[in-house]
This record gives C-alpha cells, structure tokens and sequence, in this order.
C-alpha cells in the first residue's frame, strides 16, 4: 500500500451513438484492475465520464432531429446503464461539461498559471 489514493480513468465513451462491443474492451478490464487493487487493500479512485463535445455529435443530432445536448444526455444515460449492468462501477461517471468537471478543470488550470 502506498499511503496515496490510485487514480484510475479510461478513455470517455463519446456521446454520439450507443455502447458497443469495442467500448467494453477498455472499460471491463479497467474494473478489474479496480478491484483486484482495492482487493489487495489499495485505496482507489475510479472515474470516467461522457465526452460531449464535437463534431460527430452535432451530426448524429442533427440526423435524429434532435440537439446535441438532448443526445448527449440520452447517450450518457444508456453509457452509465450498460456499465451498471455490465457491473462495471466508477466512483464518478460525469459528463465533460457538467459543472463539476468545468470547476475542477478551471481550479487546475489556475493552479498551472
């Protein structure tokens, strides 16, 4: 044990179209890590998200007569069901422009400068 929490993190699944096969290749393996680290008495972090952002999304919205925010939510939502069932569990699974994650970056960003 290393006395400092482990931080974990994958790659943000991309709110343009549902979960597939490849998302789990990365997100799966991850929470195993997670697990055999807290198993092994490391305190651990695991957090993940939704990346709203784009063009791909403005052009999936755009094709289901809808607006980039209400599919992003709608993505988000299915993202966050499918690991709950797949019984993939983060301690924060957030969306890049909630505002958590806007007052964390600007606290970071500030800290930089």
């Amino acid at each position: 044990m290393s006395g400092k929490p482990l931080l974990v993190t994958c790659g943000l699944p991309y709110t343009n179209g549902p979960c597939h096969i490849g998302h789990l290749r990365t997100y799966v393996p991850a929470d195993f890590y997670v697990r055999y680290m807290r198993r092994s008495g490391e305190e651990v972090v695991f957090i993940c998200g939704s990346d709203n952002h784009g063009t791909p999304i403005v052009i999936s919205a755009e094709r289901e007569g809808t607006t980039p925010r209400e599919l992003s939510e709608r993505y988000h939502e299915h993202f966050y069901e499918t690991f709950r069932r797949m019984d993939v569990v983060f301690d924060r699974f957030g969306m890049t422009d909630d505002p958590m994650n806007r007052e964390t970056t600007r606290s970071i960003v500030q800290r930089l400068i």
